[in-house]
């Protein structure tokens, strides 16, 4: 594809999202109610690995029970995706209204203990969302906002998703970027406070460390960590809660004040069981369409 086609293309394809996102919230959430039904039922997105994955987290639990979970899922799925959608189009008001931030003064108090910090997070309630922490945080010149990202193979998409993410004035890393671009914020003299998605199945260079999680052998991301206690940041959590729909909390949780005086995969072990909690809680707001053990589904 030729730069100038390109360009075309994703000049519609964002036209076409905006001319959505203009669109009132509660019609977004009935045409997220269509989305969810083709979804589920018509093109089964994925359905076999959703199912298949919760039966295996949750083999305590009655049948009736996780076919409960999975409309659900499928549910807040598609509102996921409206609600992203509509960063295009809504005010920073209305963004505190719909997703409140508890605890972030923890950010004010390591940056002015000269701490930078890392954040893990999940892909869990809507993880697109947790960049308009800095309509809560301190906006000072010196701290840098920026959040890690895996590239999609899908060019255009890949570049709708690296603009959108400017939305509240952060940064989007490339996770073949971060440390040169986290040690530049320090040569400044800034801090930084970088998001790390880390629930995702390690590359296969970074798959040693395994725990018991939702009942099964899973290995975990250890990059993060290391990268985090390599800079002597502090570490948090990003505990998030689905009030109701359109709706969120989250509270800014501290796992560790220093992450070099931690010891190997203790960030880690405590990031999955703060997150295995979260998904028992609520077990629907979890990505379970990810591949996340690597089965053989159709």
């Amino acid at each position: 594809m030729s730069a100038k086609t390109g360009n075309m293309l994703y000049g519609l394809l964002w036209a076409g999202l905006y001319l959505l996102a203009l669109m009132p919230f509660r019609v977004l959430y009935a045409i997220s109610d269509v989305l969810c039904f083709v979804t589920s039922e018509i093109v089964r997105y994925r359905r076999k690995l959703v199912e298949t994955n919760i039966r295996e987290a949750f083999p305590e639990m009655p049948e009736k029970e996780r076919k409960r979970i999975v409309r659900k899922f499928y549910r807040h799925f598609t509102d996921t995706f409206v609600e992203t959608i509509k960063l295009l189009h809504v005010s920073d008001d209305e963004m505190r209204c719909r997703i409140v931030f508890e605890n972030v003064e923890k950010v004010n108090e390591y940056t002015r203990a000269g701490k930078s910090i890392g954040i893990y997070a999940a892909h869990y309630c809507n993880w697109e969302w947790l960049s308009s922490v800095t309509l809560w945080a301190d906006n000072s010149d010196k701290i840098h906002y920026s959040q890690v990202y895996r590239p999609l193979r899908n060019r255009l998409f890949d570049r709708f998703y690296f603009d959108l993410r400017k939305r509240f004035h952060s940064d989007s890393l490339p996770k073949n970027g971060v440390l040169r671009a986290l040690l530049g914020y320090r040569r400044s003299g800034g801090y930084f406070v970088t998001g790390f998605i880390s629930d995702q199945k390690p590359s296969h260079n970074d798959g040693a460390h395994h725990i018991q999680f939702l009942n099964q052998d899973t290995p975990f991301i250890t990059g993060t960590e290391l990268l985090l206690r390599k800079l002597d940041a502090a570490v948090m959590y990003f505990d998030v809660r689905k009030v109701k729909r359109g709706y969120y909390r989250v509270v800014m949780t501290d796992i560790a004040p220093s992450a070099a005086e931690c010891g190997e995969f203790e960030i880690t072990d405590k990031f999955a069981a703060l997150l295995e909690r979260a998904i028992r809680r609520q077990p629907e707001c979890w990505l379970w369409s990810h591949n996340r053990w690597r089965r053989n589904i159709n």
